[in-house]
Order: structure tokens, then sequence, then C-alpha cells
């Protein structure tokens, strides 16, 4: 009997209990949860990673140095001491001398054999505007010195050596009509032009101061033998 007692008891308090858990003031006050405040992670910082730079210089053209050519060759003159020169602006003799400094020739005779010599002649010619007179031509051609007859231009044109200078050689062979001359004047004129053929200077005819001459060795005597006296 006392079970069923104790069991009804129990019954009945039960329930109460439990209503008193949702009532408010009755009983222990329930404790709530803690609510959890979520703090964010802060975003990760990223370091930048700058990559080191290699510089190459440039190096900087402040000036430039310009070879100096050397000259193939230089010119000397050779030691030849002209019979005759003329040069501008002098008394005697009074020639054209336009676009030239000087002319000059190494000898005033020169043969046809060359079993007397010279069998040449050198002439050199030196030109006033360097820069123009590129070529320089020398005209040669024979007067009689009996009757004044004239033969033939011949159109030679010089060797430049530089400076403003030219030079050539003049043989026999170099004229026209040389069979028809005989001991007869060398007449002479140099003329300069540009390399389009420009004129830019003239001499004038230089006329009885260069001769060709035929050459006649003079024969060379034999020894007389000297006869052998006998003696009986």
């Amino acid at each position: 009997m006392k079970k069923i007692i104790l069991f009804l008891i129990s019954a009945v308090l039960l329930p109460a209990c439990s209503l008193g858990q949702f009532i408010p003031g009755a009983g222990a006050t329930p404790t709530l949860a803690a609510t959890s405040t979520a703090i964010p992670t802060d975003a990760p910082t990223f370091t930048p990673i700058t990559p080191t730079l290699t510089f190459t210089t440039t190096p900087t053209l402040v000036g430039i140095k310009t070879a100096t050519p050397t000259p193939e060759f230089t010119f000397t003159p050779e030691a030849v001491t002209p019979l005759f020169m003329i040069t501008p602006n002098t008394g005697t003799p009074t020639l054209q001398m336009d676009g030239f400094l000087s002319v000059t020739i190494s000898d005033e005779e020169f043969y046809k054999s060359s079993q007397c010599q010279p069998t040449s002649v050198k002439f050199v010619a030196q030109v006033s505007d360097l820069v123009n007179s590129t070529i320089v031509d020398l005209f040669v051609r024979f007067k009689s010195k009996r009757t004044g007859a004239t033969g033939e231009w011949t159109r030679i044109t010089m060797q430049s050596i530089g400076a403003g200078t030219f030079t050539h050689e003049l043989i026999p062979e170099d004229l026209k009509g040389l069979a028809s001359f005989q001991n007869a004047w060398v007449q002479y004129q140099f003329v300069a032009n540009t390399a389009r053929s420009r004129e830019v200077g003239r001499t004038a005819i230089f006329s009885e101061m260069l001769t060709l001459l035929d050459c006649n060795p003079t024969p060379t005597p034999s020894p007389i033998p000297t006869p052998t006296v006998l003696k009986p």
C-alpha cells in the first residue's frame, strides 16, 4: 500500500517540477547558452615580392676620333735644275699664264737618236686652282726654223703627282710629223680642265724655247798604226 501511495505522490510532483522550468520566476532561472560571436579572422596579408632588377648601363657616345689617313706616298720633287722656268708676274718674258703658277722644262734641246743625249725632256706644270684643275693637257707641235711652217698639234694628258703638280716626259715619238722636220722648234702649251672638261686655265704658246735636233755624232778617228821599221 505504501508503494502505491509513493508512486502516486511521485506522479503528481514530477509534472509540477517540469512546469516550473517554463514558468517565469518559478524554480531556478534557466541559464541561457552563451551566444558565440564569431570574430572574423583578418584577411591574409600578401607581401608583394618585388623582383630584383638588373640594369645594364648603355654607354653614352661623347666623342669619336677620326682616324688620320696615312698618305700612301710622299712626293719628293726630283733634284732637277730646269734650264728654263716661267712664273706669273715676271717682266721677261711676258706670257699668258692663266690658271698656272709655274711651268718648267728640264732641257732646251733633246735629240731624235739615242746616240746623242738627252733623248727626252721633262715638263712640270703647277696649277693655281687645286680644287677644279683635275686634268692638265700638254699640246706640242713642230715649227720649222727655216720656213716657220708648223706641224699638227699633239695632245698629251699629263700625270698628276699631287699638290696641283703635273708632269710628262716628252720623247720625239710623241710628236706628229717627226720625219718631216729636222732641227726644228718644239712649240708647247698647257691647258687645265675640270673633271667635266670645263677649261679653267691656259698658257700662251711657248714658241721658240725648245729644239729637237737630229743626232750627228762626230766620228771617232781610228788610230793610225805605227809602221814597224825592219832593220836589214
